[in-house]
């Protein structure tokens, strides 16, 4: 694909820019840190997870549902607190990477990731994205989640942007093969010097 084909860049974020959010490392250091059994825990959390990644569901229902429904020594905010204070920079070469390519300006950033409202709007804010990303293509606004085919279509839609002009980066190869049969480029991200390589390659970057 030709360099000046790519005018949509859409980045995960969890695994390829920041640690996750809410996944399991997360999950069972904030259990482990306010002595909560993770079996108990993860018998109620996959269906209020994805309820609560599309906004279907709030943080005080997903906590309620998860955690609340007990008893507890500590407050719904300190858990959340908690959880939010798992969210740290994974890889801070694609973040200069990524800043890199907005401040070029030959291509609009944007997100497109799986995270419930209230770790997403912490993490945006915490992490300065807005001033990388213009868009932010998250299941928590779009009621969608990846790797569901039409997630990838809405962020194209609102985009106003064709399959063949979008390029996807994603840790998880599910993500990827989804976007791929859309007729998205996709790039599977393993490592920080992997991805650039890719980009350049593409024309994306100058090598």
């Amino acid at each position: 694909m030709a360099s000046g084909s790519i005018r949509l860049l859409l980045w995960d974020c969890g695994g390829v820019l920041l640690t996750n959010g809410w996944d399991h490392r997360e999950r069972a250091a904030v259990l482990q840190q306010l002595s909560l059994d993770a079996a108990e825990f993860e018998q109620h959390h996959p269906e209020a997870n994805d309820l609560w990644e599309r906004d279907a569901i709030g943080v005080e229902e997903y906590l309620q549902r998860t955690v609340f429904y007990a008893p507890r020594s500590f407050t719904p905010q300190q858990f959340l607190a908690a959880m939010q204070a798992q969210s740290a920079v994974l890889h801070a070469e694609n973040l200069r990477l990524a800043q890199e390519l907005a401040a070029a300006g030959r291509h609009t950033l944007a997100l497109l990731n799986n995270e419930a409202r209230a770790l997403n709007d912490h993490r945006i804010a915490a992490f300065g994205l807005k001033k990388i990303f213009s868009s932010f293509f998250s299941s928590c606004y779009l009621g969608l989640r990846k790797p569901e085919p039409t997630i990838y279509q809405r962020a194209l839609d609102i985009a106003q942007c064709a399959p063949q002009e979008a390029l996807f980066i994603d840790d998880r190869n599910e993500n990827v093969e989804a976007a791929q049969a859309l007729g998205i480029r996709a790039i599977q991200m393993i490592s920080p010097a992997q991805l650039r390589s890719d980009l350049q390659q593409l024309g994306v970057l100058a090598a």
